[in-house]
């Protein structure tokens, strides 16, 4: 269980604090939430406490590994569906998965479609979701600027991997 103040991530909307904890009455039932709040823009979640692990929620990542993660960036391997559905479909699974790698290689891989072919609405959509995600939970992690973060990120989309 959090506490109010644990720095959590959640799958879909990035990472954020546990601001309270809150019982509501829903249907007759009453339950206990959580309260996160994004630093970033601000967003409220109410979070069903016995849902939390199976929505994904979930500690952030300790410095040390956000730094790990950004130095395994340009050696990520991205593969790209020629069919638009079905490649949209996977890079949702990997926004859905709560992994940052996955969540990583899904912007390196529309990136990297961006600049051959350009991306539909919906791929922009989903890499600016899946930047935010990102750059929120290392922001949090290593206590950064999001400027800075999201220049880290896109240096390490853009680098060629070390042989």
């Amino acid at each position: 269980m959090f506490r109010i103040g644990d720095l959590v991530a959640h799958p879909m909307h990035g990472a954020g604090v546990i601001d309270a904890v809150i019982q509501e009455k829903v249907g007759g039932n009453t339950q206990d939430y959580y309260v996160f709040k994004m630093p970033m823009g601000g967003l409220l979640l109410k979070i069903p406490v016995t849902n939390s692990v199976a929505i994904g929620v979930r500690p952030i990542i300790t410095p040390e590994e956000a730094e790990t993660l950004i130095a395994a960036i340009p050696a990520l391997e991205v593969e790209s569906n020629a069919n638009w559905n079905k490649r949209y479909q996977e890079n949702l699974q990997r926004l859905k998965s709560g992994d940052l790698r996955e969540v990583a290689r899904l912007i390196k891989g529309l990136m990297t479609r961006d600049t051959r072919r350009g991306l539909s609405t919906g791929e922009r959509k989903m890499l600016q979701t899946a930047k935010r995600i990102l750059i929120s939970e290392i922001v949090l992690s290593e206590q950064a600027d999001y400027e800075t973060v999201e220049a880290r990120i896109d240096m390490a989309m853009t680098q060629e991997a070390a042989c």
